[in-house]
């Protein structure tokens, strides 16, 4: 990995599927917890859009909007049931909705 590239990844969030609501923010370094963070319940699925994260709450039926530097929730928005995919395209967020098999569009 190039020191350009590891200079992006550095500072990072990390999650681990429906880990009891919470997002572990790790150095990518070493691994080093960094802080957690509460999220909505049930977390499926996350994607960075540059400036924020935007993790699918699989459980609420929600896609949260999260500051990576601290956590703090931007926005919250409604999805179709059980959202589980998450990827941004460059101009909007896309989220799989498992649950009812429809597709889920939020706009940064």
């Amino acid at each position: 990995m190039s020191s350009l590239n590891r200079r992006k990844v550095v500072g990072l969030i990390g999650m681990s599927p429906f880990a009891g609501g919470l997002l572990t923010r790790v150095r990518a370094s070493d691994g080093a917890s960094l802080g957690t963070f509460a999220v909505g319940n049930g977390a499926a699925g996350i994607t960075y859009d540059g400036t924020m994260l935007s993790l699918a709450n699989s459980s609420d039926n929600t896609l949260m909007r999260l500051r990576p530097s601290d956590g703090a929730v931007i926005a919250v928005y409604a999805t179709g049931a059980h959202p589980f995919g998450v990827v941004y395209d460059g101009q909007k967020i896309w989220v799989a909705n498992a649950g009812s098999n429809s597709v889920s569009t939020a706009t940064p």
